[in-house]
């Protein structure tokens, strides 16, 4: 098992709970394929570095999950058509 960080940018538009479903779609797509997720830090609304979709500020989500190295294929690609999510990145954290 691999140690991974994903960082999720979701739009400044939602409410409370859209952003709380959008977090738990993720959280749910990691599960589905085996991975474990141990801690998720919110950062809560950010100003963004350049303006995207004509906003200028959006929440962020960093989750650290543990899975076998097919999982962050799948997450991305799951996570790629959501449409909350403006940006996200995925990166392995070294042990």
């Amino acid at each position: 098992m691999n140690k991974y960080e994903l960082a999720v940018v979701l739009s400044a538009k939602l409410e409370d709970e859209e952003r709380a479903e959008a977090l738990e779609k993720v959280k749910g797509v990691i599960a589905r394929f085996d991975g474990t997720v141990t801690s998720v830090d919110e950062w809560g609304k950010k100003r963004l570095a350049y303006e995207i979709q004509k906003m200028k500020e959006a929440f962020y989500y960093f989750i650290h999950f543990e899975a076998d190295a097919a999982c962050p294929a799948e997450v991305e690609k799951r996570i790629r058509i959501m449409e909350p999510v403006i940006r996200y990145l995925c990166v392995r954290e070294e042990a």
